[in-house]
């Protein structure tokens, strides 16, 4: 190329039209928008005549949906509810804590520890009693001394269940009692859930068999014994609460870690007196579904090379190689169809940064997005500048001046 083609080049380039650009960053976008919003709702094919209302089992890793019944539908969660009570005392409050009881506290309606206005106890004991045999008195107490008032803590709940993508949930309680817009969705139980069990206090406490505690002075002595039936009734179960109201009917929150997989499922609306076991009935088919029907397979691998993108205006290379470093693996069942679309731009142009995002693969699963694995460039190109095409036009105007005086030597 002559310095001439090279100065008209560089000129030319900056007059041209970048809509390719335009239009990739806007392919990114939507990309970006699906992601963050998480996976398009999938209902299973199969039924497992399910006695909840609404019911959904979900991948804990990645909170993919397996199976769903009525997932979305917001309904009255009862005592779940106070799974979101004990994050946020993780969050917010302090174990060591003395927190004293008001009357408010002390006049909450069945179940109750029956704590007294006035006493006081430690936070690490009332912890137990709110999630092993699901007190309410303890629960308003707790909500007291963290949020200042039951308003205050329900707005440190709500803006939590927010951040993990829980939408459709709104708490106006600490312990799950029917309330005029207290609310939540199968699918948002599941989602609060996934964040609990990655907590190990929280696992801990939750699994606890029985727990032995006093008030501070040490006047009354309680035992708090696990009221999950389900920890000893399918291998693997790791929790996590049960719930009753009159308008929410029998729930279950319930995650299960088995073979290298954790699921976990939830039933809300799943029967009224006398129908107590019915949410267990569910557990099993929903936990039995999951782990009969999937397994781990890996979708996609990393690779060095998955091809050379051209680059407009580069020093010395007119294309660069570019890379992914992801390997992704989920659960997936044997009749499932993995689609894997590299979505990368016609031309690039300089300069281009090494180890710099240069575009995404996709995957789909039964042609539904799923995960996008960023796509990096291999190397580091120049742009040509207008100082390259000054030292390129005076190179090859001293080659050209020493070649002529060689000849006329």
């Amino acid at each position: 190329m002559s310095a001439y083609d090279v100065l008209n080049s560089y000129v030319g380039a900056n007059m041209k039209e970048r809509m390719k650009n335009r239009v990739w960053i806007g392919i990114i976008l939507i990309c970006a928008v699906l992601f963050l919003f998480g996976n398009p709702v999938v209902s299973a094919e199969e039924t497992l005549d399910l006695s909840a209302t609404s019911a959904i089992l979900i991948d804990a890793e990645n909170g993919r949906v397996l199976y769903e019944k009525n997932g979305y539908e917001e309904k009255a969660m009862a005592s779940t509810t106070k799974i979101m009570t004990l994050l946020c005392v993780l969050q917010y409050g302090n174990m060591e804590d003395i927190v004293t009881v008001s009357s408010y506290a002390a006049s909450m309606p069945d179940v109750q520890l029956n704590i007294r206005k006035g006493e006081q106890y430690y936070m690490q004991d009332l912890v137990y009693s709110l999630m092993l045999e699901s007190h309410n008195d303890v629960a308003v107490a707790i909500a007291e001394h963290i949020g200042g008032d039951v308003e205050g803590f329900a707005a440190l709940m709500n803006e939590m269940a927010y951040d993990l993508g829980a939408y459709h949930t709104h708490f106006v309680t600490p312990n799950g009692l029917d309330a005029e817009g207290h609310y939540s969705t199968a699918y948002d139980m599941a989602l609060i859930a996934r964040y609990a069990i990655q907590n190990e206090e929280f696992v801990a406490i939750t699994n606890t068999r029985s727990y032995s505690f006093t008030d501070v002075a040490g006047n009354r002595s309680f035992v708090a014994t696990n009221r999950n039936a389900f920890l000893s009734m399918y291998e693997g179960a790791i929790g996590v609460k049960t719930g009753f109201t009159g308008n929410a009917g029998y729930c279950f929150v319930g995650a299960v870690k088995r073979d290298g997989r954790t699921l976990i499922a939830v039933v809300l609306g799943c029967g009224w007196p006398p129908h107590k076991t019915y949410k267990w009935k569910d557990m099993r088919r929903l936990f039995d579904y999951g782990f009969q029907n999937y397994t781990y397979k890996t979708v996609y691998e990393p690779t060095d090379e998955v091809k050379r993108i051209p680059v407009h205006d580069g020093i010395e290379k007119s294309s660069v190689g570019v890379y992914t470093n992801e390997t992704v693996s989920l659960l997936l069942k044997a009749d499932e169809n993995v689609r894997v679309n590299y979505d990368l731009p016609v031309q690039l142009e300089a300069p281009v940064k090494k180890d710099s995002r240069v575009g995404s693969v996709n995957i789909y699963i039964n042609e539904m997005f799923y995960q996008s694995v960023p796509v990096y460039a291999g190397e580091e190109i120049e742009k040509i500048d207008f100082w390259y095409c000054v030292r390129k036009v005076l190179k090859q105007f001293t080659l050209h001046t020493i070649a002529s005086d060689t000849a006329k030597e």
